[in-house]
């Protein structure tokens, strides 16, 4: 039970948030629904169920993808949170879907109506800005590495934005699903005054359908990204940061080879590295011990290191990201 406690300490918090806020905005727009049987919040609380399901697996799987390797599994727990992840997109895309065919719906037999218009209003509103402070808190986590020069004041939003393609699985997701979340709480916001104050009364319905496709693109981006930490993709950007940090040790005279694996929220590195023939084991494994603890003080997330030696073959081996050997 102990260690139960101490990996869910461990888990997502951009999840376990998003999770919490969400299962909130949906039980309120639940009652909007069922108050004003209006279409876009039908499909406002779809997605809020959906989001507030899948994030608290998410936020599990997070948790228990820190679990130390076991004789059964040696290699660890790390792509854990790639599976859950898989599963979590498909709950998205059958919502996706149910919302798309209730826009239709609608479209195809839209009436005017009034009824519900300041409920379905003030819990649009107070669901973009719980939302929001979800995505603030998604925002944060991917730019937390980062130089305070450039997170000061309002400069973190955008640079969470160019900066997503490196965060956590998890905490992509949340940023992804939070995107469309207050996106699409505006978007049904103008749907319904514009059904409300003008003849045109199918304007739900085309915001349901325009929620739905948001999901899919989501689904579809996060599902790609999850199936390659599945297999097990290397990281191509990380491969070069270390074999740079590495080359700089002045008894290293070549790579010979260099893998670097993203597993969940964590690097698995391994180092084949070419070194003087007469060098004693001694030298050898002090080399080993510096080049380890640099990697793994330098990269954040580097789980453990694997180094073997070689003898130089005075054969460039190690192509640098310019092209050069």
């Amino acid at each position: 039970m102990k260690e139960f406690i101490k990996l869910l300490k461990m888990g997502n918090k951009s999840a376990l948030w998003a999770a919490i806020v969400n299962l909130v905005v949906g039980l309120i727009k639940t009652a909007a629904y069922l108050l004003s049987g209006n279409v876009a919040m039908f499909a406002e609380m779809m997605h809020s169920f959906g989001d507030a399901a899948n994030q608290f697996f998410v936020f599990i799987g997070s948790a228990f993808s820190k679990k130390a390797p076991t004789e059964r599994f040696p290699g660890g727990f790390g792509r854990l949170v790639n599976l859950v992840l898989l599963g979590a997109v498909l709950i998205v895309g059958v919502l996706a879907y149910e919302t798309i065919v209730e826009g239709l719906h609608h479209i195809s037999d839209a009436v005017h109506s009034e009824e519900g218009f300041w409920l379905n209003v003030g819990v649009l509103g107070a669901a973009a800005l719980l939302e929001g402070f979800v995505l603030y808190k998604a925002m944060r986590e991917i730019t937390e590495h980062l130089p305070e020069e450039k997170t000061r004041g309002l400069k973190f939003i955008p640079e969470s934005y160019k900066n997503v393609k490196d965060a956590k699985p998890a905490t992509k997701l949340v940023f992804l699903e939070d995107n469309v979340a207050v996106g699409g709480a505006l978007l049904a916001l103008i749907a319904i005054v514009l059904a409300t104050y003008t003849p045109f009364y199918s304007a739900t319905g085309y915001a349901s359908v325009i929620i739905g496709i948001m999901l899919i693109l989501v689904v579809g981006r996060v599902f790609l990204d999850n199936a390659a930490g599945v297999l097990g993709a290397a990281d191509v950007k990380m491969q070069a940061r270390i074999g740079a940090k590495v080359l700089q040790h002045p008894k290293v005279n070549d790579i010979q080879d260099l893998d670097v694996i993203k597993e969940g929220d964590h690097f698995h590195v391994e180092l084949k590295l070419e070194v003087d023939p007469q060098m004693t084991i001694a030298e050898a494994d002090d080399i080993r011990d510096y080049i380890e603890k640099r990697i793994k003080e330098g990269v954040r997330g580097v789980t453990d290191v694997i180094i073997e030696f070689d003898e130089d073959d005075q054969v460039p081996s190690w192509i640098q990201p310019n092209g050069k050997a």
